[in-house]
């Protein structure tokens, strides 16, 4: 696993909070929200975009979901437009992505994977599941 730098540390951090400022509010009326669970960036990592630009892929967790996220690593990254989609061979398999703008100007691409996350405890809990999911995503899909 190779370790980020301050900067990517930074801008994962900014999107969180820019996902909070976007969408708490609206996620705490929705039924399956988890009062003991935060937003975080969690386990990016560089991966080549399907345009052949540089990203960061990892886990975003958030008090209604567990999704893979991927962010262009160049801040200047103009935004594709709400609702655009990419897909992402990784190697597991084939995720979808839909672009998602947040407060602020941000925005990143991302797959929702889990929407109950009910049985989560806490925020350790949360980070455990990310780790887990970024390590069953970049593993190999099981041959048939």
């Amino acid at each position: 696993m190779q370790a980020l730098s301050a900067d990517q540390y930074d801008r994962l951090n900014r999107l969180a909070q820019a996902w909070e400022r976007t969408f708490l509010e609206a996620a705490r009326r929705e039924h399956g929200y988890n009062a003991r669970l935060g937003v975080d960036a969690l386990c990016f990592q560089p991966q080549e975009m399907p345009s052949g630009d540089r990203g960061l892929l990892g886990a975003l967790i958030t008090p209604v979901s567990l999704s893979l996220a991927l962010v262009p690593e160049a801040n200047d990254a103009l935004p594709p437009g709400e609702g655009a989609r990419l897909t992402l061979a990784l190697p597991s398999g084939r995720y979808p992505f839909e672009a998602v703008s947040l407060a602020g100007g941000e925005w990143l691409w991302q797959c929702v994977l889990l929407e109950d996350l009910a049985d989560l405890y806490s925020v350790q809990d949360g980070s455990r599941l990310a780790q887990r999911l970024i390590a069953q995503v970049m593993a190999p899909a099981a041959a048939e």
